[in-house]
C-alpha cells in the first residue's frame, strides 16, 4: 500500500468514527473467508459495515474522534464493525460471536462512552430503532382506537334499540 492510499484509508475511517454512533472492535483470527463473507453479509442487512485495518493506520484514523478510547484496543487481528443505528451493528456481531468462537468481541464506544464486552452484549439485547419506532407507533394508535370504539359504541346502542323499537311496530 503507497502512502497515497494510506492517506485515503486513514481519511476514510476518520470519517467513520466521527459519524457513526457505535463502534465495536473484535479480534477474528482463524474465521475463514466464508464466515467472513457471512458476517459482512449480516451486518449489511442489518445497516452495519465491517472493515478490516492495519491497527495503526485505525489509531491514527481514531485522533480526535469522539471513539478515541478504543485505540487501546487495536492490537492483534481486529475489525471494526459500526453502524449509525446504536445496535445493529452490537446485535450482529454479538450473535455472529455465539455461532463462532473465533469471533471475539473486544469492546467499543458509543459516542464518547467506552464500552467494554458486557456493555456492548447490553446494547445488544436493545430493540433496534426501527422495532421502537413500530411501538411507539402502536402505542400511539391504540389509545385512538380505544377512543372511536368508545365513541361509536353508544350509537351503534341507540341503533340496536331503535332496531328494536321499529320490530316491535312491525309485529303489532
Amino acid at each position: 500500500m503507497d502512502r497515497a492510499a494510506k492517506r485515503e484509508l486513514v481519511s476514510t475511517l476518520n470519517d467513520v468514527f466521527a459519524n457513526t454512533s457505535v463502534v465495536v472492535v473484535a479480534h477474528y483470527a482463524g474465521l475463514t473467508v466464508a464466515d467472513m463473507q457471512k458476517l459482512r453479509t449480516q451486518m449489511k442487512q442489518a445497516g452495519a459495515t465491517v472493515k478490516v485495518a492495519k491497527n495503526r493506520l485505525a489509531k491514527i484514523a481514531l485522533e480526535g474522534t469522539d471513539v478515541a478510547s478504543i485505540s487501546d484496543l487495536m492490537r492483534g487481528p481486529t475489525l471494526i464493525a459500526y453502524s449509525s443505528d446504536p445496535v445493529a451493528a452490537p446485535k450482529v456481531a454479538v450473535d455472529f460471536a455465539k455461532a463462532n468462537e473465533k469471533l471475539v468481541i473486544l469492546g467499543g464506544a458509543m459516542g464518547k462512552t467506552s464500552l467494554n464486552v458486557d456493555g456492548v452484549k447490553a446494547l445488544a439485547t436493545l430493540p433496534s430503532l426501527d422495532e421502537l419506532r413500530a411501538k411507539l407507533v402502536g402505542l400511539v394508535q391504540a389509545p385512538a382506537t380505544k377512543v372511536a370504539q368508545v365513541v361509536n359504541a353508544p350509537a351503534a346502542k341507540l341503533a340496536r334499540v331503535f332496531g328494536a323499537y321499529a320490530k316491535t311496530d312491525e309485529a303489532a
